[in-house]
């Protein structure tokens, strides 16, 4: 998944960015709405992070704004409001999910798969996909029972085709996952990657429509 990360506390808001790479996921930092506005109007985000006070405004009109516009990306507001009242105002918004600062670094995670499991259509964090076995919530994949090991990249891309089955995805929306690591994406990222993808979790995993993208294969 690609994630946006709206969080004015430098020292939270590192913390959080490097529990969600350390999952696998890639994630872009903001500290401003006004910033965060920007990101999403120029990338598609799978699930979004927002605290409720931050220096040009609060969350929950950046949220309801969101919502009014039809922007149906799932939100996990994190902040240190822990009134019953701050969390039905943030529900009510259109939040998905609301979690109270401080808090674990394992739960944070925990939410964010339980939340993606629910907008991908698998609430069972453990799907079979013919050969393979995987833990959505671990993370982990075995293939014929045995343990594959994907590195952080692989597992974004794997990750985009298992939400999105059987949909065509374009090799641009591909590269987006990837963005979020840092180092430069060249012309044959994505195909090094599938082939690797291939050679790790075996072949039919991933069509190919050639000139237009990759699906995930039929087991």
């Amino acid at each position: 998944m690609r994630i946006l990360l709206i969080e004015d506390d430098t020292v939270l808001g590192a913390a959080v960015r490097d529990q969600i790479a350390g999952d696998g996921q890639s994630v872009d930092w903001v500290t401003r709405l006004d910033a965060a506005g920007d990101a999403m109007h120029g990338t598609s985000y799978d699930l979004v992070l927002l605290d409720l006070m931050l220096p040009d405004g609060r969350g929950i009109g950046f949220l309801k704004t969101l919502r009014a516009r039809g922007d149906v990306t799932p939100v996990i507001i994190l902040t240190a409001l822990d009134q019953i009242s701050d969390r039905i105002e943030g529900l009510n918004a259109g939040a998905d999910d609301y979690l109270v600062k401080p808090f674990d670094l394992a739960e944070l995670s925990a939410r964010i798969g339980s939340v993606a499991r629910r907008y991908s259509g698998n609430p069972n964090p453990i799907i079979s996909h013919g050969a393979l076995d995987i833990d959505i919530a671990s993370r982990s994949i075995h293939r014929d029972g045995k343990p594959v090991q994907l590195t952080a990249r692989e597992w974004a891309l794997f990750d985009a085709f298992l939400s999105r089955p059987g949909q065509l995805l374009s090799k641009a929306q591909l590269e987006e996952k990837l963005y979020a690591f840092g180092s430069e994406i060249e012309s044959n990222t994505i195909e090094v990657h599938v082939s690797r993808l291939r050679k790790k979790l075996g072949a039919p995993v991933i069509e190919t429509e050639r000139g237009m993208g990759y699906r995930l294969g039929t087991p």
